[in-house]
């Protein structure tokens, strides 16, 4: 029964809410010892994804590769991700930190873009670094939207995932997307909504630029949330009939029950994005293989301990649980 009974997850007294905890990392937190090389790889439609390597310098080289995924309308740069990027290099792994189609710094050429269920292209890149012939150990991490497509990558067919993926850390996860949609419209989320609406809209207009004819952008400023973004853009360009199929088909949660590698999900109870249906006790009451802890405080993709730039839980937990012999 993989609930974890009781988090050791303890904010700084200067973060004393959830919004706190979500916010100051976001804006004051800076990872500069994390170095990319970055590569532009090709896809087999066409288009192309960036990864930014983080690889160790050690001889012999390393054979374990820790694969971090992030936010939505995030990228490599984050300093959530440079920051687990950090600690599992510290921890003996190298790292591919991968930008999500328009999310590197360049739209991507197609019509298409990234979305929330979108384990294709996180299958793409656990296969090319593979293919490297490198590594014989691959630890899958993600963050809010990397985290939901981490989560359906590994339950939707576990047939598909390669035996060398033995271990996933999860963090801040909208399992159920059509109740989080819904819920970061709340008056006091607000803020965050703008926030994400706006890069989306500019996106928009940048891919309808680099695509004439191909996207009507008339409406595109009345949209006032998520269910009307993605009922009018998200789902129609990458083949769902409305947000509802979108995000039922999207969710995670219908797909834990099929995860059978060790699999840590911590979502914070304070988690302003978050509604009650994310945090899927039930599931992993009865799964040998998802543990569920679910801290009092941590905010969205939070976690942080001490000083904005140091270590925080999150980076701590996942390099704990991957590493461990017995996943807890």
């Amino acid at each position: 029964m993989p609930l974890v009974a009781e988090s050791r997850y303890q904010p700084p007294f200067y973060l004393f809410n959830g919004h706190l905890q979500t916010i100051v990392p976001s804006l004051w937190r800076t990872v500069p010892e994390v170095r990319y090389d970055r590569e532009r790889v090709e896809t087999d439609d066409g288009d192309f994804l960036d990864l930014d390597w983080s690889r160790l310098p050690a001889e012999p080289p390393t054979d374990a590769l820790g694969i971090v995924s992030h936010g939505l309308e995030g990228d490599a740069g984050r300093p959530y991700v440079r920051g687990m990027v950090r600690a599992l290099n510290q921890a003996g792994m190298d790292v591919l930190a991968w930008n999500y189609r328009s999310c590197s710094g360049e739209m991507n050429r197609l019509l298409r873009s990234y979305h929330l269920g979108d384990t294709d292209d996180l299958d793409f890149v656990v296969r090319y670094a593979l293919g490297t012939g490198r590594y014989r150990r691959v630890y899958l991490t993600g963050f809010s939207a990397g985290g939901n497509v981490t989560l359906k990558y590994l339950g939707e067919n576990p047939a598909r995932v390669p035996r060398e993926v033995q271990r996933a850390a999860v963090f801040s996860v909208p399992t159920d997307l059509k109740s989080s949609s819904y819920h970061i419209a709340r008056r006091e989320n607000r803020i965050y909504l703008r926030r994400f609406l706006k890069s989306l809209r500019a996106k928009m207009r940048q891919k309808a630029a680099l695509l004439p004819g191909q996207i009507d952008l008339s409406d595109l400023d009345q949209l006032a949330d998520f269910p009307q973004f993605d009922d009018r853009f998200t789902a129609p360009m990458h083949g769902f009939t409305s947000a509802d199929e979108y995000y039922e088909h999207a969710s995670s949660g219908r797909y834990l029950s099929g995860i059978r590698i060790p699999t840590l999900l911590v979502n914070a109870q304070n988690d302003p994005f978050l509604p009650p249906s994310c945090f899927p006790r039930e599931i992993a009451a009865q799964s040998p293989y998802v543990f569920l802890e679910t801290p009092s405080e941590g905010g969205h993709v939070g976690f942080g301990e001490g000083t904005p730039d140091g270590e925080y839980y999150s980076e701590r937990r996942a390099v704990e649980f991957l590493t461990a012999e017995v996943p807890a």
